[in-house]
């Protein structure tokens, strides 16, 4: 029972008249004991004769709610609205002693000034009805708002919750003196907007010394004061806020200090401030013990939502940290990307995504799924985004870089199991093709133009730290154009959807036939082709945002295009020495055509040094291309697979070091970073120099 209500019952004959009555309606309806008998229910009650009437003829209970009041409480036109039930009894039998026809249970709200009289009541109210509602929240703004609802109007007729900044904000030090404290939130029973004004939610602020707010906080006691009108406005000049003086005036307020058993400071983490006005019966010790017990219950419900809010916002800040800040790819492929964290209830997970631009106008794209969620997850997709980057950088194929993570899930498995998926696309922008390996992880979408989109057939391979299987890749060439999709599962599959229903969906909106996808050109015509990567996004995550239950989403979509046939070149050389002297003048002769004579002498002898290294440890003809795309690569291919080592320091008076080795000391001098990858048909020695 809410301490705001009274019960009221009334045992009526069959005319409508009160035959017996509580000591309850005695007092409230008539002034004085027996006051009501005889009088009828529609006196007491307006309109309480039909529902009367309706009972004894259905013979079921009928409720309404009706003005209810004392006769000067309805001359006055103050009656109350109450609820009136009406249960029909046991027919009369004539010649019987009287009983009831019916009996009326009014439930109407208490006189103002007896709200917060019965300290049981109020007890039942505050501790046992209310609090248990939201003892499971976790978010602290929210848990502060439902703890003012059970306080206002149960316990008093204003109030807020006000807690150390420190406590609210993890990255806020503690602070010397009167530490800050922050208002969470704010009630009052008539809803008047002054006290919103004059006490605004969210305000940061620190009491003046000396009030009874210092004290409250400094030695973790609650505080009971009685303000008169100078005391009133002693407090609004002190905190320089005039129309405190009104509202405050002649109210009685109550501290109840917030403490926490972990607290590295003496005194309280934030109090309770509880106001009741003069028309309603000041707070006194009862109150007093009665709130305490509130605080207490109420600093645990604050401390685990301080918990938690602090260990969820670690790792919201871990997972985004690891997650990339930017994408890099050539110039004529275009990248965007979309990452969706988890509903409330998940949230934190293992997905991320990568766009890396490699030497030669080539870029890798992963997509991967760390299995599970949380802190874990999201540390494991932090590794894993780690070791991609190495094996990019090493120009590994898709296949061996994701058998090479299998091994690396496998060591970190054998402390704590887990496993993810993962799927790893190459793309050569100078010649248009594609490799692509998946390890456990969904097929990429491709949509080439005028073409509708298909899953490709990537070979099946188990998910990393799961299976010792080799992983197998799939070549291909792509039109340019092409749309590359990659995404995590939590796109297509939820409770209640099928993957495959997920799936389907999805390939609409790259056919341009969905509704939430970029508009159609025509029935069922491919037009994704034309539509810009941000439409596409929005449409695959079109309805997944309203699911609770929804898992984090990330997403990888690339137009794939050649660049421009001159910017890059290649020539096959024979394996002879005079092949040396020519690829000097092929270079110097395509860097006059691009406007680069100053990077001639340079771009010569390294292209020099690379066809001389080829053709004395590998044998057979060579290739050398020259890429103009972020920087100017040389790049040297053959038929050997053994990698090229560097032995020794090489400097240019050491006359100890033998001619074996010299040309990638030359090399390493003069570009700004080189490397070795493998070929189909063997290597390819590149090396990098920054354009002018």
């Amino acid at each position: 029972m809410e301490s705001s209500t009274r019960i009221l019952l009334l045992g009526l004959d069959s005319a409508g008249g009160v035959i017996q009555s509580d000591r309850n309606a005695e007092a409230l309806l008539a002034g004085r004991p027996g006051g009501l008998r005889g009088a009828l229910l529609e006196d007491l009650v307006p309109g309480g004769a039909a529902p009367l009437a309706e009972a004894l003829r259905s013979g079921r209970e009928r409720t309404v709610m009706l003005p209810v009041g004392s006769a000067a409480e309805r001359d006055a036109g103050l009656a109350r609205e109450a609820v009136v039930t009406v249960h029909p009894m046991t027919p009369v039998v004539p010649g019987a002693v009287a009983c009831p026809a019916a009996l009326a249970v009014i439930r109407m709200p208490a006189p103002l000034a007896d709200r917060f009289v019965d300290p049981a009541v109020t007890r039942r109210a505050l501790l046992e009805d209310g609090l248990p509602r939201i003892g499971a929240t976790l978010d602290l703004e929210l848990l502060a708002r439902g703890l003012m609802d059970v306080l206002v109007p149960h316990f008093c007729n204003s109030g807020a919750l006000l807690l150390l900044e420190s406590l609210v904000d993890a990255e806020e030090p503690p602070a010397s003196g009167t530490p800050p404290l922050r208002r969470m939130a704010l009630a009052s029973d008539d809803h008047d907007t002054a006290w919103d004004a004059a006490f605004p939610t969210g305000e940061v602020l620190v009491y003046p010394a000396g009030t009874p707010h210092e004290r409250c906080l400094l030695t973790g006691e609650p505080v009971l004061t009685l303000y008169g009108g100078d005391d009133a406005m002693l407090l609004a000049e002190k905190w320089g806020r005039p129309p405190v003086a009104d509202l405050l005036k002649g109210t009685s307020l109550l501290l109840l200090p917030v403490r926490l058993d972990d607290s590295d400071r003496p005194g309280a983490a934030g109090f309770f401030v509880c106001t009741r006005d003069t028309a309603h019966r000041p707070f006194d010790a009862y109150d007093i013990e009665i709130g305490m017990e509130f605080a207490a219950r109420a600093a645990r419900f604050v401390d685990g939502a301080r918990r938690y809010g602090r260990e969820r916002a670690t790792a919201l800040t871990l997972q985004r940290s690891l997650l990339p800040t930017g994408l890099s790819a050539p110039s004529s492929v275009e990248v965007h990307h979309r990452y969706l964290p988890g509903s409330r209830l998940v949230e934190v997970g293992g997905d991320w995504y990568e766009s890396i631009a490699l030497p030669g106008g080539r870029v890798a794209l992963v997509v991967g799924d760390v299995a599970g969620h949380g802190v874990r997850a999201a540390v494991t997709m932090g590794r894993l985004r780690t070791a991609i980057h190495t094996l990019a950088g090493l120009d590994l194929p898709p296949a061996e870089a994701l058998e090479r993570l299998d091994l690396l899930m496998s060591t970190l498995g054998e402390r704590e199991p887990h496993f993810a998926t993962c799927a790893y696309v190459v793309y050569d922008a100078v010649t248009g093709r594609c490799e692509v390996a998946s390890a456990g992880h969904l097929p990429p979408l491709l949509a080439a133009p005028g073409a509708p989109a298909t899953y490709l057939d990537v070979p099946p391979s188990p998910p990393l730290g799961v299976g010792d299987g080799p992983v197998a890749s799939r070549e291909f060439t792509v039109e340019d154009g092409t749309l590359l999709f990659l995404y995590t599962d939590g796109l297509v599959e939820n409770r209640g959807r099928d993957i495959d229903d997920g799936l389907a969906r999805l390939r609409r909106v790259f056919d341009g036939r969905e509704p939430d996808g970029p508009a159609a050109s025509g029935a069922g015509a491919p037009a994704a082709g034309g539509a810009s990567l941000t439409d596409l996004c929005d449409g695959a995550l079109g309805g997944v945002f309203d699911d609770r239950h929804r898992d984090d989403i990330a997403m990888l979509v690339a137009r794939l295009r050649r660049i421009p046939s001159s910017h890059h070149v290649s020539w096959e050389l024979p394996a002879e020495p005079a092949a040396v002297r020519r690829a000097r003048g092929l270079v110097r002769d395509r860097l006059e055509r691009w406007d680069l004579m100053e990077m001639a002498d340079s771009t010569a002898l390294l292209a020099s040094e690379l066809v001389t290294n080829a053709i004395r440890h590998a044998g057979g003809r060579v290739t050398l291309r020259l890429v103009r795309e972020g920087g100017l690569l040389c790049e040297v291919q053959d038929s050997s697979d053994g990698r090229p080592r560097v032995h020794g320091t090489y400097e240019p008076d050491d006359s100890a070091l033998t001619e074996t080795g010299r040309g990638l000391h030359v090399v390493g001098r003069l570009a700004r970073r080189w490397g070795v990858r493998r070929t189909a048909t063997g290597k390819a020695v590149w090396c990098e120099q920054a354009l002018p």
